[in-house]
């Protein structure tokens, strides 16, 4: 009798998720008027009408007030992180980078657009691409690039490599798939526990979303009305599966079925931007956590040690490519009067020497000593030890008590 219960039961239906296209609406191809000719003047540009798709939630404007100092900034961000991961591609090409290296080129949009909608006091937690995100809140190329070359001035002292990068505001870079989550909502707790009026992005990829640990949270968050945006960034693959032959149900925006969500266009920078601000005072205002999807695609494969042609057609990442989300917000620029061709060409040219010179710098920083107590020094935060570990050697703490 179960197994003819379990025929006759409608199975939920599958539907591929589509990268919004790069079909041009007009929202990217008009002119603008009345674009100020001030740097720090406001004005308002236009959101692609198929930028959102929503679960039991009004969607974000289709439109994001900015300025054209702030506009020329999101094309830089992007452009630093691209040119960031191309280095790190080269340095693992030339085994200089050792061990496991996740790239993020293609997912530029997502950590710079979130990181527009914030402010530092905002906190932020994510998965193992994370290299985009540390630059974002506050690292430098030159100590993620010392980072994953392992270097004692890296920006986790050498230890963290790739998955592990921290800073104030930031708490990784995790390696356990989905096991940042958890971390996540307990950051946000703490945030309200302290009365602290402030949104906690916890970002998480679809190779995750099908983990229990993520769904105990989103119950936790609701239950308890955390100051939490969790983030799927769908990539379309975990690894080298694709999502249709990893979930039965690919809308990963309405997972948290009590929860509401978004789906965003995660090649839109202005798209990103937008949902963020949204949200982050949907939370605010006492309304509970929300579960967004940002469809997005990487250009590498998982990680270096991935071609990424295996599992993915030539011809789907020619497409995917011409749906860049650089170049196309570049020719958005050009064609709203934020800046020319030749001022854009200059920003790529600065931004080229700036990461250049940094990841040499980061080649000349010294390797950690191959000393124990050099080993065991980062088990706590600098300057939070417990006041019997501070300033004592590994030798002294193991055999004086």
């Amino acid at each position: 009798m179960l197994l003819n219960s379990l025929k006759s039961a409608r199975a939920v239906p599958w539907v591929r998720p589509v990268l919004c296209t790069p079909r041009r609406s007009l929202a990217h191809v008009a002119n603008l008027e009345d674009v100020p000719t001030e740097d720090d003047k406001p004005f308002s540009v236009p959101i692609a009408e198929d930028s959102f798709d929503t679960y039991h939630l009004d969607p974000p404007p289709f439109s994001v007030e900015t300025t054209k100092r702030e506009l020329r900034n999101l094309y830089h961000d992007m452009t630093m992180i691209r040119r960031m991961e191309l280095a790190a591609d080269s340095l693992y090409k030339d085994r200089k980078i050792r061990g496991f290296c996740h790239l993020s080129t293609g997912q530029e949009a997502v950590a710079v657009g979130i990181e527009h909608a914030l402010t530092k006091a905002d906190k932020l937690i994510t998965a193992y691409r994370s290299h985009g995100f540390t630059l974002m809140r506050g690292g430098t190329v030159k100590s993620i690039i010392g980072e994953l070359l392992g270097r004692r001035d890296g920006i986790s002292y050498g230890k963290g490599g790739s998955m592990h990068m921290f800073c104030e505001s930031f708490f990784g870079g995790n390696g356990i798939v989905g096991a940042s989550v958890p971390l996540g909502a307990g950051i946000a707790f703490a945030q309200q526990y302290n009365d602290i009026k402030n949104v906690t992005i916890n970002l998480y990829g679809d190779g995750a979303a099908n983990q229990g640990q993520v769904h105990e949270s989103f119950n936790l968050a609701k239950l308890w009305n955390l100051p939490v945006i969790f983030g799927c960034e769908n990539n379309k693959y975990g690894m080298g599966t694709s999502v249709e032959r990893a979930s039965a149900m690919t809308e990963y925006y309405k997972r948290g079925q009590y929860i509401p969500g978004l789906r965003i266009n995660g090649m839109d920078v202005l798209a990103v931007l937008s949902a963020v601000k949204y949200g982050k005072k949907f939370v605010q205002a006492g309304n509970g956590p929300l579960v967004y999807e940002y469809l997005t695609y990487r250009y590498a494969g998982h990680s270096m040690s991935d071609p990424g042609i295996a599992y993915r057609s030539r011809d789907e990442l020619k497409q995917e490519r011409a749906n860049d989300p650089i170049s196309n917000f570049k020719e958005r620029l050009i064609d709203w009067g934020v800046f020319s061709e030749d001022e854009a060409k200059a920003i790529d040219k600065d931004v080229r020497s700036k990461v250049n010179s940094e990841v040499a710098e980061a080649e000349k920083m010294p390797a950690p000593e191959m000393k124990m107590d050099i080993l065991f020094e980062d088990m706590y935060v600098r300057g939070s030890e417990p006041q019997q570990r501070r300033g004592r050697t590994i030798d002294e703490t193991y055999y004086q008590g």
